[in-house]
């Protein structure tokens, strides 16, 4: 692969559901960014959202599991690599440039601790091959201006996001423009502005967006974004140094270690929308706010040849249908992320969906409230949840959309 002048490589981080993959699939619908490499980081063990990103060229995907800010799983020098050996074999075309789409828990210093010169040292032929061919050219963070304050509070990989881009992206910024509880809009910016005061600030849904500058290569120098930026980088690099980055003497990341959790759920049968619809509200009132993310790709009863896509962000659920599966997999896949919620509850839970008598249905809810701490109200609410869809004579079918177009 001859190459006269490094790669740029942009990182697009945010929170769980910020619009991360909104944007990509946004910016990868414009011929102008067509040869475009993308890693897509997920966290868990199944991937969901290498099927939901449209990328003409779908070669030049690279998919993980795992963190990339926990070593142990994954790391962004092993995913250049990657690409670049492919290209090398001629397994895939050249590119001009990557973008990298963290999972929403991810801390970004040990990543870019790992792509920048005085980082993390170059041990091998493949890190320096990685130094040479690429170079980080920005850090995209992605807002949900409804949800980034408790995000933030709750989560102090969320602050840190905002503190490391050189580009915020508000997202969301039209579902709340007439909501009667629209977050005060001068008080969030002062807030990234006592984060990150170097950083450009722009609205997804501004007069004057423009995605393509957002995502256009930059000099990138992670001291100009703040005394704490370089304070955690130099943190990182002596935790690598000492092998302690983000790995306990067990083995598991640091967020298994903080009570967060992914849960893959799968089943090869189509599932009743009703019992979709069942599965989600039940979860919904047994997590509470430890419900951090769900998303997935459902197979219906109605219509197993149109998956359905799930979105939930915390409380908030968005569905769509596609018009086909958009890979071989035609397996209803879900994944769960939680903080501080026993797997056991929310298998429970799915299982539930999945075909068997209503009696143990009954039975396996009843077991997940009895597990939850929401008490006896909580349990009382379930049973009246579930006694008034089982006993229904008629019930209105979901509301679910089709895929919506990318906007312009």
């Amino acid at each position: 692969m001859k190459i006269d002048q490094p790669i740029p490589v942009t990182i697009l981080t945010g929170f769980l559901g910020a619009g991360k993959s909104t944007l990509l699939n946004e910016l990868l619908a414009s011929e102008a960014f067509a040869d475009t490499a993308v890693i897509i980081n997920e966290f868990g063990d199944i991937s969901i959202d290498h099927d939901l990103v449209r990328v003409n060229k779908r070669e030049l995907m690279v998919t993980t599991t795992g963190c990339l800010c926990c070593t142990a799983a994954s790391d962004i020098r092993s995913s250049l690599f990657e690409l670049y050996d492919a290209v090398e074999s001629k397994a895939v075309p050249p590119f001009k440039r990557v973008i990298v789409e963290t999972t929403g828990l991810a801390d970004p210093a040990p990543i870019i601790n790992q792509l920048t010169p005085g980082g993390l040292p170059a041990v091998g032929y493949r890190d320096h091959v990685v130094a040479r061919c690429f170079r980080l050219s920005g850090v995209v963070c992605a807002i949900d201006v409804t949800t980034i304050e408790k995000s933030m509070e709750r989560h102090f990989e969320c602050m840190k996001q905002v503190a490391f881009a050189d580009i915020v992206v508000l997202t969301k910024t039209d579902v709340c423009a007439e909501a009667a509880a629209a977050p005060d809009r001068s008080g969030l910016l002062t807030r990234i502005r006592q984060i990150n005061a170097a950083a450009a600030v722009v609205d997804r849904h501004g007069d004057d967006f423009d995605l393509a500058a957002v995502f256009a290569p930059r000099r990138y120098v992670p001291s100009e974004q703040g005394g704490d930026v370089e304070g955690w980088l130099a943190l990182e690099q002596a935790l690598a140094q000492q092998g302690q980055a983000h790995d306990n003497a067990a083995g598991s990341s640091r967020h298994a270690a903080a009570g967060i959790q992914s849960l893959a759920l799968l089943e090869s049968r189509p599932v009743s929308a009703r019992n979709l619809a069942l599965f989600i509200d039940l979860l919904k009132a047994v997590t509470g706010p430890q419900l951090l993310r769900l998303k997935g790709l459902v197979g219906l009863e109605d219509d197993p040849e149109r998956p359905l896509v799930v979105h939930g962000v915390q409380h908030a659920t968005q569905q769509y249908r596609l018009p086909a599966w958009p890979s071989d997999d035609r397996r209803t896949r879900m994944v769960v992320i939680t903080h501080g919620i026993d797997e056991s509850t929310v298998k429970n839970l799915f299982t539930a969906i999945t075909g068997i008598p209503a009696r143990a249905k009954a039975e396996l809810v009843l077991t997940a409230a009895g597990l939850s701490l929401l008490g006896v109200a909580l349990v009382t609410g379930l049973l009246l949840i579930f006694h008034e869809r089982a006993t229904a004579q008629f019930e209105p079918p979901a509301v679910i959309h089709d895929l919506p177009n990318p906007k312009p």
